[in-house]
């Protein structure tokens, strides 16, 4: 697995500050889950705006964020935007088998490493 380098700062540091900051935009200060922040990455990444989305689009929504997060570890690499808009990815090497708190770990520091992209610790 590749690993994405970071600051300095610890990595529960920066999930703690991100959640905060992401919860105070987007949920009136209620704490948002490692799954509500997948989400509104790929809110982000669709690039469509606020809109209303029905429960089969939430899901593909998640697998986008997902395969953007995952990209620069080279588990995905950006195939193309479809008719409507919405991206798709191609798997270009299996996911390891990794146990559930690995998975949150990877998953925090992928999100992390989103962020950092974005300038959100500047």
């Amino acid at each position: 697995m590749k690993k994405i380098q970071n600051n300095s700062t610890s990595l529960k540091d920066q999930w703690n500050y991100l959640t905060k900051e992401l919860s105070q935009q987007f949920s009136d200060g209620d704490l948002l889950n490692l799954d509500s922040i997948i989400y509104l990455i790929g809110v982000q990444e669709l690039g469509q705006g606020k809109r209303v989305f029905k429960k089969d689009e939430k899901v593909n929504l998640m697998h986008i964020a997902i395969c953007k997060l995952l990209e620069p570890y080279g588990y995905y690499e950006f195939d193309f935007f479809d008719k409507d808009g919405w991206p798709h990815y191609r798997l270009i090497t299996d996911l390891p088998n990794l146990k559930p708190g690995e998975q949150t770990v990877l998953m925090k520091e992928a999100i992390i490493h989103y962020f950092e992209g974005l300038n959100f610790f500047k």
